[in-house]
């Protein structure tokens, strides 16, 4: 078996045990498989395996690594995780099934615009700045509501919220506001949790978890 699915395998075994002690079993997050800067030959033994969701950062190398693997195997989904630039809107709906990444009214509008071109929704994660960082995206927390109804007045598909807690402080206060500002919202999916604070992310009912150094290894 290969390194990458056994540890895959592996984290998904830490996983249920988390959501047993939870005595939350029937809420399995997807695990997404965060294969940005890697190669497809070391991608390959994880898409045999089955595994089906995919992250990348640049729409560019997405499609140089994804377009021709996807028309073969459909039910492969890829999600956006990193900052994308309106200039790429067209390329990103094309490629991408899930947008985690949007954070301004200018990107809301060009997504709206495009998928109406296109015929085709993504399903899309607002980023909240949670640590109302200078250098990090997202919306602020008090413009939250506002700018969610903004995107769902422009026809998104928005399916929940996002975030990236700031390094070296406990995510648990981040996840935890972040699991009462989607219940506000009335939204079902949480995109938090990465390699370092996963299972962090699971107790506040994460949905989707951005798993890539304790997949793939540590990037070069």
């Amino acid at each position: 078996m290969h390194k990458t699915v056994q540890n895959l395998l592996s984290i998904e075994t830490s996983i249920n045990s988390k959501l047993i002690e939870l005595k939350e079993e029937k809420n399995r997050p997807k695990i997404i498989a965060v294969s940005k800067t890697f190669k497809i030959d070391h991608i390959l033994p994880l898409i045999e395996y089955g595994h089906l969701d995919y992250g990348e950062n640049k729409v560019q190398e997405a499609i140089e690594k994804w377009e021709e693997i996807k028309k073969h195997k459909e039910n492969i989904k890829l999600h956006l995780i990193g900052k994308l630039q309106s200039n790429k809107v067209k390329l990103a709906v094309k490629i991408f099934d899930f947008i985690h990444s949007l954070d301004s009214e200018k990107l809301a509008k060009k997504i709206s615009e495009e998928q109406q071109k296109q015929n085709k929704k993504p399903k899309i994660f607002i980023q909240i700045n949670l640590g109302e960082e200078s250098q990090k995206s997202g919306i602020n927390k008090e413009n939250l509501v506002n700018f969610y109804n903004f995107s769902k007045d422009l026809g998104l598909n928005v399916i929940g919220t996002m975030c990236i807690p700031p390094f070296e402080v406990d995510p648990a206060k981040f996840f935890y506001e972040m699991q009462n500002l989607n219940k506000y919202l009335g939204l079902n999916e949480l995109s938090m949790g990465m390699s370092s604070d996963y299972l962090n992310a699971v107790e506040y009912k994460s949905t989707y978890l951005r798993i890539g150094s304790n997949i793939f290894g540590q990037r070069s």
